[in-house]
């Protein structure tokens, strides 16, 4: 994908830009919470998301908030702490934007709370999945709790009481942790004592026929068996959220492997709070105990109703409820890769030989294409090696179970494992490890850049000559999320792609310095300057009367060149859509700025992944797919690719997509200005259409067609 105007044609052609105004652009974090807000909704919404699954976006609301105050949060309280005072692009001091999150997420987790007491749990009660408190429990049920207890959960207990020979304990980042008032009968000496409440177990008890006790319930009941001699007071749950994002000093560091694992465990310990969670009627007291020795801000104290921690919902979401889930989807393999007539496996490379192949996950089953490509490569005499870039993915993955079968095999693997990939630093260290003892060559990312490209290459040696085949994507190299993720790739043996996706493999496992490629935009170098290269020729074509526009599809808008250069496309006439499923920086339908400008978001069963970039180009539409989102990470610090798609049947499916998330007759959310409104029913009260679902639908019965 390139630019129809070289740098300077395009700048010299251009007047001069509009100045733009100062208070353009949204929020990061607070765009962030929205987004957050959103999935919230689809919690709420009794009438188009099955119970079971309502569950589970409670659960998902509050695993992406842990997520958001481990990193973002804990980025801005560093920052502060440091004395940085640098406003966001929004124009908010870190203090103001600070309090700011602060104030909006104490109000989404109310929201939350409120929605699981008086909608979740009476709902799943009336469906015969109960969540109890000790007290509603049976005398049968507590005696099987007690029988838990001594069995199963008291063995793994430590208790650690609080006085002057005992200092206060370090309370691990997300656990659920039990404050304990105690009195010592003999003296009437106070003490404060924490239970740790262990993972051995599932967070919501089984006690079978549909119905749960929180775990914590069970320890708190048996309190007098941790602390025998001990009058117990009260108790109450609470739970600490740290710092747990990653720096590693890459510049000073001799191994990059070596630094990242000491950086690990500094993970485990010693990481500072940024936000406490305890029960809405926690004792004032032992509230200031925890306040004190967490060294913690009485704002950053979240007071909520118990039960603390509903990522627990996600073992209830599981539940094996077929009338209460979404219904069940099994991906259908693409016509263009589908079976013979003999039942045997397709041969990919024969087909790619004769066609560029464009996959839509999950619709498109990602066994059957992407993962079958690197299987057949591995079991494949003629081929003579793969590349292989690795972001995240699976604990079981037969991608890697494939490479090493091809290093075995005595094929040259090289496999590029992204060790910095936030969370799965571990996993995939271990994976690394793994490929390198069965013989691939593994490079460990770039120094200063994360590698989240999705590339793979195969070289086969063919009756006329060595032949390349590649894999382009939007998403991980990973079976499991490419089941629930929206995202999708390019299957080709286009000569031009091919020697790009070479020379790139080059650039990141040696020395070679490229920066110019023919098919694709590559970050950090390429890819913001590709993309402003392409609006400004929009706005020239608007003013020479030729066709123009914009269509993007992205997880977020954050970057403030692109988003400017999106401003002064609209304020010469050219329409831009925006297809954002989460951060959004960008104000649209502001009279003389964005007017030309809508946002849309889509969230549903699946993740919607994919990142799109469409653009008119005078009758002739460009298009582009990756790995890349419109965010600072992405353009100056990852390598990232978008590759171009000229096959006019590839474009049209594409703009089908976008015709489809912008029809006023499709479910979403709509954001004017600094407001986002989700619409889901016409003006007639019935409802819209479900993109998801209708691909689910159509999709299947077009690939039936097709072949």
């Amino acid at each position: 994908m390139t630019s129809v105007e070289d740098e300077e044609t395009v700048e010299d052609l251009l007047e001069d830009p509009p100045e733009l105004p100062a208070d353009r652009f949204l929020d990061r974090e607070l765009s962030w919470l929205a987004f957050n807000n959103r999935v919230l909704d689809l919690a709420k919404d009794a009438k188009r998301v099955p119970l079971l699954e309502r569950a589970r976006f409670m659960a998902i609301f509050s695993s992406n908030l842990d997520e958001f105050f481990m990193v973002r949060v804990a980025g801005l309280k560093r920052r502060m702490a440091a004395g940085v005072a640098v406003p966001s692009n929004s124009g908010l001091m870190p203090r103001e934007l600070h309090d700011a999150i602060l104030a909006r997420s104490r109000e989404l987790v109310t929201d939350q709370a409120k929605l699981f007491a008086e909608d979740i749990r009476p709902a799943l009660a009336g469906h015969g999945i109960e969540i109890l408190r000790w007290e509603e429990l049976t005398s049968s049920e507590r005696h099987q709790m007690t029988e838990l207890f001594e069995n199963r959960i008291f063995p793994v207990l430590t208790p650690l009481a609080v006085d002057p020979s005992h200092p206060f304990p370090y309370i691990s980042g997300l656990s659920v942790n039990l404050a304990v008032l105690l009195r010592n009968p003999v003296t009437g000496v106070r003490q404060f004592a924490r239970v740790k409440v262990p993972t051995i177990l599932s967070r919501f008890v089984p006690l079978g026929e549909g119905r749960f006790v929180p775990l914590e319930d069970v320890i708190a009941r048996h309190l007098d068996q941790l602390f025998s001699g001990m009058q117990i007071i009260g108790h109450s749950t609470f739970r600490v959220t740290r710092n747990e994002d990653v720096e590693v000093e890459e510049d000073d560091a001799e191994n990059l492997l070596f630094a990242l694992e000491k950086e690990l465990l500094r993970r485990k310990i010693g990481r500072p709070p940024v936000r406490l969670e305890v029960e809405e009627d926690i004792d004032n007291k032992m509230l200031e105990l925890l306040v004190s020795e967490l060294d913690i801000s009485e704002k950053e104290v979240f007071r909520m109703p118990s039960p603390l921690d509903l990522r627990g919902l996600f073992s209830i979401a599981d539940l094996d409820r077929e009338a209460l889930e979404y219904p069940s989807f099994l991906p259908k393999t693409h016509p263009e890769l589908a079976e013979v007539e003999t039942a045997q496996p397709a041969d990919l490379f024969a087909a790619l030989k004769t066609r560029e192949v464009l996959l839509h996950h999950p619709y498109d089953s990602f066994a059957t294409s992407v993962q079958r490509f690197i299987e057949q490569a591995a079991a494949d005499p003629a081929v003579l090696a793969i590349k292989q870039t690795l972001y995240r993915t699976s604990g079981d993955s037969p991608i890697i179970d494939a490479l090493i079968e091809a290093a075995q095999a005595g094929k040259q693997v090289l496999a590029l494992v992204e060790i910095k990939a936030r969370f799965d630093e571990q996993a995939n260290i271990a994976w690394a490890r793994k490929l390198e003892k069965a013989g691939c060559h593994v490079v460990y990312g770039m120094l200063g850049l994360k590698t989240h490209c999705k590339l793979s290459l195969v070289v086969r040696e063919e009756p006329t000559g060595l032949r390349r085949y590649v894999h382009i994507g939007t998403g991980n190299y990973n079976p499991k999320t490419a089941r629930m993720y929206e995202d999708m790739g390019l299957l080709t043996s286009n000569s031009v792609i091919t020697e790009d996706v070479a020379r790139l493999f080059n650039h990141l496992s040696g020395m070679a310095q490229e920066t110019h490629y023919k098919r694709l935009l590559v970050a950090p170098h390429g890819v913001r300057r590709g993309l402003l290269d392409s609006i400004n020729a929009e706005i020239l074509n608007h003013k020479r009367g030729l066709p123009a526009g914009v269509r993007i599809k992205v997880n977020s808008i954050v970057d403030e060149a692109v988003t400017d250069a999106l401003y002064r496309a609209s304020i010469a006439g050219v329409p831009v859509d925006l297809w954002v499923r989460g951060i959004c920086s960008v104000r649209p339908g502001i009279p003389g700025l964005s007017e030309n400008i809508r946002v849309r978001s889509i969230l549903g069963r699946f993740l919607e992944h994919s990142r799109l970039y469409w653009f008119a180009n005078a009758g002739d539409p460009r298009l582009g797919i990756g790995s890349s989102d419109l965010m600072h990470r992405n353009l100056d610090r990852r390598v990232e690719v978008i590759v171009g798609l000229n096959n006019p049947k590839h474009i049209a499916q594409i703009e089908g997509l976008f015709d489809l998330a912008f029809d006023e007759g499709t479910a979403s959310w709509w954001l004017d200005g600094d407001t986002w409104t989700q619409r889901t029913t016409g003006a007639d009260g019935e409802p819209l259409l479900d993109i998801q679902e209708h691909l689910i639908a159509t999709m299947g019965q077009r690939r039936a067609v097709e072949r």
